[in-house]
C-alpha cells in the first residue's frame, strides 16, 4: 500500500530518540522529508544523518518549552524543504511521581514543555497548513486510564487529548486533520526506566506483558508505522481520533 508520503514535509518534535525518532524513521522510509527537533544537537544531528542527511532530514536544537520554538521549526521546514504538510508533536515523558509528591516546580516545568509547548506548535501549524495538512500528538495510554506513579502524565495528557479533539473540530472545515496516538508499553528507554523503578525490571516487564492480549511489549517500529499511516494521505478521512498503540491493553475502554 502506498501511503502517499513521498516528498511530503513533516516537523517531528522529540525526533532525536524514542517514539519521535521511530515515527520519523517510518516517514523517511516512505519518502517524506523531516525536520527533527530535540534539546541535544548531537542527538538530532545523528538522527538526521541516519534518516538520509540534508536532502531528506534536518536536525534542529529546540526546546518545546520555549515560546519561539513553534515558529522556528515551521520556518525552518519551509526554508529548507519549501513547505510543511504536517507536524508530529512528541515530547519526553514527565518525571514519575505520586500525586502527593510532585512539587509545584515540577508541574510548572512539565506544563510548559508537555502541554503548552504542544499547544503552541499545534496552533501555529493550524495557521499555516493547507488542505490535506495534519497535526499529530504522541500522547499516552494515560489519556484513557491513569498509570500508577505517573501523576503528571495522568494530569496533562488527557488535557492535550481534549485540546486535540477541539482543534480537530475547528480546523476540519479547512481540510486539516488532527490525530493522536496513545502508546502504552512500547519498548523504549523511557519504558525500561519506568520498569526499573521498582527495583526488578524483569518482573515488571513480565507483569505488564501478561496484562497485554498480545503478551508482549510493542516495538518502536510498530509504533512508527502506526504514526506514519495516521499522518499520511492514506488516512485522509480520519480525524479527531485517539489511536491506542498498545497490543490491545485497552480494548475494553
Amino acid at each position: 500500500m502506498d501511503l502517499g508520503l513521498k516528498d511530503r514535509v513533516y516537523v517531528v518534535t522529540g525526533g532525536g530518540r524514542g517514539l519521535g525518532l521511530a515515527a520519523a524513521r517510518e516517514l523517511a522510509a516512505e519518502g517524506a522529508k523531516v525536520v527533527l527537533s530535540g534539546r541535544t544537537g548531537a542527538t538530532v544531528d545523528a538522527a538526521a544523518a541516519e534518516l538520509g542527511g540534508p536532502e531528506q532530514a534536518l536536525g534542529v536544537v529546540a526546546d518545546n518549552a520555549d515560546p519561539a520554538t513553534a515558529e522556528l521549526l515551521l520556518a525552518t521546514a519551509r526554508t529548507r524543504f519549501g513547505t510543511v504538510d504536517g507536524v508530529l508533536i512528541s515530547v519526553g515523558g514527565p518525571p514519575p511521581g505520586a500525586a502527593a509528591d510532585v512539587a509545584d516546580a515540577q508541574w510548572q516545568a512539565a506544563f510548559e514543555s508537555v502541554f503548552l509547548g504542544a499547544v503552541r506548535l499545534a496552533r501555529a501549524a493550524a495557521g499555516c497548513l493547507g488542505e490535506g495538512g495534519v497535526i499529530g500528538f504522541v500522547l499516552s495510554g494515560s489519556v484513557r486510564e491513569p498509570i500508577p506513579g505517573l501523576a503528571v502524565s495522568n494530569g496533562l495528557r488527557p488535557g492535550l487529548a481534549g485540546f486535540a479533539k477541539t482543534l480537530a473540530a475547528e480546523v476540519g472545515p479547512r481540510g486539516i486533520r488532527v490525530v493522536g496516538l496513545l502508546p502504552s508499553r512500547i519498548d523504549t528507554d523511557r519504558v525500561r526506566e519506568l520498569d526499573a523503578l521498582g527495583g526488578d525490571p524483569d518482573a515488571a516487564r513480565a507483569r505488564h506483558s501478561a496484562a497485554i492480549p498480545l503478551r508482549r511489549y510493542g516495538t518502536p517500529a510498530e509504533f512508527g508505522r502506526a504514526a506514519a499511516f495516521l499522518l499520511s494521505p492514506a488516512a485522509s478521512y480520519l480525524t479527531g481520533l485517539m489511536l491506542p498503540v498498545d497490543g490491545g491493553a485497552q480494548q475494553a475502554l
